[in-house]
């Protein structure tokens, strides 16, 4: 077995365990309450991954690989596991929102709002350069910021929803109208 399938082998591996562990915990958040956010575009994402490593099976496997950008992937499964770890049984693949739930404030969430992404936004580049594939490399490089943009919307928008799960900027009236008379629909004037 070559070094190349070896890497391969290994960065599957730890993709489908992940996968397992975010659905493992997607059931039990969303059995405690929690909320999908941004399901719309969550396939896309997958496609996009799985798109990325299918790739690198097809066109790495027999290429040499170059140490020095191996060393920094593995230093990026660092970042990724206390990025994991610092979750807990929040982490997940989906953006899951558990109503109620303070924001994550360790680990590396101290000094970025997002570091999975920066990981494995810094993944989607590096993986590639271990093996010389510069033009794969900014080419998934460059569809991976276009899905990210889309997600880290939806998930901004998801964790600024207030706490009762109704949609930001909406509000609800404890004990209805004050005057006693149904509120004038958000599209109709008077």
């Amino acid at each position: 077995m070559t070094l190349s399938i070896l890497i391969l082998a290994l960065v599957t591996l730890q993709r489908l365990t992940e996968l397992g562990l975010a659905r493992r915990n997607t059931r039990r958040l969303l059995a405690r309450g929690a909320v999908e956010s941004g399901a719309e575009h969550y396939p896309v994402l997958v496609g996009l991954h799985a798109a990325w490593l299918a790739g690198l099976w097809w066109w790495a496997w027999n290429r040499p690989a170059d140490l020095g950008w191996l060393a920094a992937y593995v230093a990026l499964q660092a970042v990724r596991i206390w990025t994991i770890a610092s979750l807990g049984d929040r982490w997940t693949t989906r953006i899951i929102v558990l109503p109620g739930e303070p924001l994550v404030r360790r680990g590396p969430y101290r000094f970025l709002p997002h570091p999975n992404y920066a990981v494995v936004a810094a993944e989607i580049a590096v993986l590639p350069m271990v093996f010389h594939m510069l033009a794969y490399a900014a080419l998934f490089s460059l569809l991976n910021a276009s899905i990210l943009w889309v997600r880290i919307g939806a998930e901004s928008r998801a964790l600024r929803a207030p706490a009762d799960g109704q949609q930001p900027g909406v509000r609800r009236c404890r004990s209805g109208p004050p005057n006693g008379r149904s509120p004038t629909p958000p599209n109709r004037t008077g």
